[in-house]
């Protein structure tokens, strides 16, 4: 993936009674003296290679267009002939996914190519500005809200997932598939995003608290380099809960907000690192991530918040951790909200408090260990 052209041009010839889509601009057909056709497509951005899309079938057409914060964008959706009408009410999603996402992520990135929704046979891909949609028309996955919230039966998850990686993948792109998650830690929780932009803030985070039971620690998120292998298929739920976390310690709505527009616009239709992504996100969130990022995505343990009360306070540490490991904590001591700070390997100490109830915040992923008698 590291390999992208700058612009791609596109003949596809199918049966005269066919239609190809593809990435990009359509530039006309050419009807061949054989009755079959040649159609023409260019896409005028750089582009993935796996996001090289051809689509034929008996396609019906109908778009729209988004006023954008980059202007108007074409939007135009192709359907099987007779899913047209139950297309036109189901598409609604996609001006509320375009809001969203431009809103939390920036410009939508390839105006000059447009956007497609294009019905596919299977569930959906990413394809760059010819998104595939196989979801049946409903909302969830398939039917099914992933979150079992509730809200993931607001929206259709294929639309708005898949649509996303425009940002996570087609435009910031791994160059390493072993970096995957780069793709899908942010599009996962970007269905939280969503979520929480057209429900409320609590809505979204109880979708991502929600998604966390998908969640298997079977191996690290980062695969291996240089031999074409993803990491664990939990690059999708616990790394949407690593950067839902993230947020809690910044602690600063506004500022996270400009932190992910931030990386939309500095590797703008860039190929990338996940040293490039966790630097970006160390220096704009002025603190030491490097340890949660080893957590999450290079280790399978969850991490457990030991603690335990004695003559001095309550004194604190992180457990079953790598080195290092400093992430502050959200905790509340008899109800009462109090951040927790954690200074080197060992104990630290929260002086002058007695003995209460201890509550972990909720969208924090971790275990929690009363030590007593320690």
């Amino acid at each position: 993936m590291y390999d992208e052209p700058d612009s791609m041009r596109f003949s596809i010839t199918t049966p005269g009674d066919l239609m190809d889509v593809s990435n990009g601009r359509y530039k006309g057909v050419t009807e061949n003296p054989d009755g079959t056709k040649t159609w023409h497509w260019y896409v005028y951005n750089p582009i993935n290679n796996y996001g090289v899309n051809i689509n034929v079938g008996d396609y019906a057409h109908f778009g729209e267009v988004y006023e954008g914060e980059l202007g108007n964008l074409d939007c135009d959706y192709y359907v099987l002939s007779y899913n047209l009408e139950k297309a036109r009410d189901h598409f609604r999603q996609v001006p509320m996914m375009l809001e969203a996402f431009e809103h939390w992520f920036g410009p939508y990135p390839f105006y000059e190519d447009g956007y497609k929704l294009v019905e596919a046979p299977y569930l959906g891909m990413e394809h760059q500005s010819s998104v595939t949609y196989g979801n049946g028309f409903m909302n969830g996955y398939r039917g099914r809200d992933v979150s079992n919230t509730g809200w993931g039966d607001k929206f259709d998850f294929i639309i708005v997932h898949e649509s996303g990686h425009e940002w996570f993948a087609n435009n910031v792109t791994y160059k390493d598939i072993a970096d995957m998650w780069i793709h899908e830690s942010f599009i996962a929780y970007s269905e939280g995003l969503f979520v929480e932009y057209w429900y409320g803030k609590e809505a979204g985070a109880e979708y991502l608290r929600g998604v966390r039971s998908n969640i298997g620690n079977d191996r690290p998120i980062i695969g291996p380099y240089n031999v074409n292998r993803s990491g664990s298929g939990d690059m999708y739920q616990k790394g949407a809960t690593m950067l839902h976390m993230i947020r809690q310690v910044v602690n600063d709505d506004e500022k996270w907000r400009g932190i992910l527009r931030g990386l939309n616009k500095t590797f703008w239709h860039q190929t990338v690192s996940t040293d490039q992504i966790e630097g970006y996100m160390e220096e704009h969130t002025d603190f030491e991530l490097k340890p949660v990022f080893d957590q999450f995505l290079r280790d399978t343990r969850i991490p457990v918040f030991e603690y335990r009360f004695n003559e001095n306070g309550l004194i604190y540490r992180w457990g079953n951790a790598v080195r290092g490991f400093n992430m502050p904590v959200k905790v509340y001591l008899d109800g009462k909200e109090t951040w927790l700070e954690f200074t080197g390997r060992g104990w630290s100490l929260l002086e002058g408090v007695e003995p209460c109830e201890l509550v972990v915040d909720k969208d924090f992923y971790v275990a929690v260990l009363n030590i007593m008698g320690v």
